[in-house]
């Protein structure tokens, strides 16, 4: 193991070299430095040329940094992530066909990194079927010029699955917190632990290196074996960056890193406001002992309503990137979690979702169809990519899709309880036609999948016979707010209800109580019938 500096470390990056890069979303366990120093590199001396970027989690902050900062045509020849909001300098070049841009599902990106480090052939999934992940319909591209196959349409044991195919490493770039004089790395101080070790094992393997960026050096012997994630010997580069932040936005929290539990008063109540309703219309689906997903957007505002009422003790809120128990963070901090009980690396995440593991999956919508398919993947002038949205989406027992009704300048408000639209939103979401197929609604169909689309003025259920509105917020006229909106006629329940009108008051819902009287219904029917409960 060597130590290098940053600018040392850069100019070991050839032309035409794949990157990997390990960390999540908004700068957790992200080596920004090492990123950084090869933009500056290439700033410099116009070299490297012509690189690849492989990362399972969008990485940036929706702004300047992160990958972002190799987006300048010659340095970045192609991305393969799971999504690219997070850098809008590469959804850029991608639209204008600068870069060749692919967006794969964030669960199998993770899992193929141990495809990949046990030179197994690839690896085997459902997720992505029917979808534009599906060679079908695109493959996972989001430029023109995206147009190698990395994910094949197979049939076996009499299903067909999706065969998505290793990617040949040359570097691969890390962070932990410490390293010793052996190259042993920690991440004590780590919001997140991804998929390091499989990384570091997929890059060896493949003959490239392994370049950990650190915070600070321990002598050897020194760290505790049980909090190494990454073995020295797997560790050829270590560059050390004092000053390295545990995400974009926040310095260091004890709590993002597991070292404390912070009051619940320190998870802000959210502002009375759309989103506030629809997190909390969506928190209704909510059962004592639920193992349940946040996804980004609105759906995150639901550990902010739990804490509020009292009951996040009583639920079990999880990430994808492997955070079990506890508050999920919001904004550019997506991914970490306050007072989480449990932090397992990413792939084992999946590899329980994609199993069905989850109760409830909360996410966001931009399209809706009369199918209830969805689109959140590229819409307008927008490439956001699917991030663990399909792992997620595709395997829950029951999905609860939020958002706003309309989109764009919505201005709505509730007076005395009754929702008063003064403006509506310029984009209509429930359209005649998804721009790209995130997730396809008569699949889930097929698979027996309960799914719910929420709103601030209205529920839809998708049923055997079609999308059907269930219900409508006080104050809302059904012709003129509701229909005239959509880009296909919904069914109507004959049971229509009118929304649950603790929704509509600034006050508490006092809904703990209601939560814990309902039935726990993840109990193994094995101890359903022993009647131990």
């Amino acid at each position: 193991m060597q130590i290098l500096t940053l600018e040392q470390a850069a100019n070991l990056i050839h032309d035409g070299d794949t990157i990997l890069i390990g960390g999540s979303g908004g700068g957790h366990a992200v080596p920004e430095a090492l990123i950084k120093a090869v933009a500056d590199r290439f700033h410099a001396t116009g070299a490297p040329r012509g690189v690849t970027t492989l990362h399972p989690v969008g990485i940036g902050d929706m702004d300047t940094q992160g990958v972002g900062r190799l987006a300048h045509p010659g340095l970045l020849r192609r991305i393969i992530t799971g999504a690219l909001v997070n850098t809008p300098a590469v959804q850029k070049m991608a639209q204008e066909d600068a870069v060749e841009a692919y967006t794969l599902p964030q669960g199998a990106l993770s899992q193929l990194m141990r495809e990949m480090a046990a030179g197994r052939p690839g690896l085997i999934s459902h997720v992505g079927l029917h979808t534009f992940v599906d060679p079908r319909h695109g493959g996972g591209r989001q430029s023109r010029s995206a147009t190698e196959e990395l994910v094949e349409l197979v049939e076996l044991a009499g299903r067909e699955w999706l065969f998505y195919k290793p990617i040949h490493v040359d570097v691969a770039f890390l962070r932990g917190t410490t390293a010793d004089e052996d190259g042993n790395v920690s991440m004590e101080r780590e919001a997140v632990f991804g998929e390091m070790l499989p990384m570091a094992q997929a890059t060896r393997r493949a003959g490239g290196i392994v370049i950990a960026q650190v915070q600070r050096l321990a002598q050897r012997h020194t760290l505790k074996p049980k909090d190494v994630k990454i073995p020295g010997m797997l560790v050829d580069v270590v560059v050390v960056v004092p000053n390295q932040r545990q995400s974009y936005v926040t310095e260091f929290s004890p709590s993002f890193a597991g070292e404390l539990r912070v009051p619940l008063d320190e998870i802000p109540a959210l502002p009375f406001d759309p989103r506030k309703i629809i997190a909390r219309r969506a928190a209704l689906e909510l059962f004592p002992g639920a193992i349940c997903n946040l996804g980004a957007g609105v759906s995150t505002g639901i550990a902010n309503v739990a804490a509020e009422e009292g009951f996040l003790d009583q639920i079990v809120l999880t990430n994808e990137q492997g955070l079990i128990g506890g508050a999920p963070a919001s904004g550019v901090d997506a991914g970490a979690a306050m007072n989480y009980d449990v932090i397992v690396d990413q792939p084992y995440q999946f590899d329980f979702y994609d199993g069905g593991g989850l109760d409830l999956a909360f996410l966001s919508f931009a399209e809706v169809d009369a199918e209830g398919s969805v689109n959140v993947s590229r819409f307008g002038d927008r490439i956001i990519g699917i991030g663990g949205f399909q792992n997620i989406a595709q395997n829950a027992k029951t999905v609860i899709f939020s958002g706003t009704f309309t989109a764009g300048g919505l201005d709505i408000a509730w007076e005395d309880g009754r929702t008063v639209i003064r403006r509506e939103g310029r984009f209509p979401k429930f359209v005649a036609e998804l721009e790209q197929v995130s997730y396809n609604g008569a699949y889930a169909a097929e698979l027996g999948q309960n799914v719910l689309f929420v709103t601030e003025r209205a529920v839809f259920a998708r049923r055997p016979e079609g999308l059907t509105l269930v219900e409508i917020a006080p104050g809302i006229d059904l012709d003129r707010d509701i229909l005239a909106h959509m880009g296909f006629r919904p069914l109507i329940s004959p049971d229509l209800r009118t929304m649950d009108a603790r929704l509509f008051s600034p006050d508490r819902m006092n809904y703990a109580a209601d939560l814990l009287a309902k039935p726990r219904l993840n109990v193994p029917r094995r101890l359903r019938d022993a009647d131990l409960l």
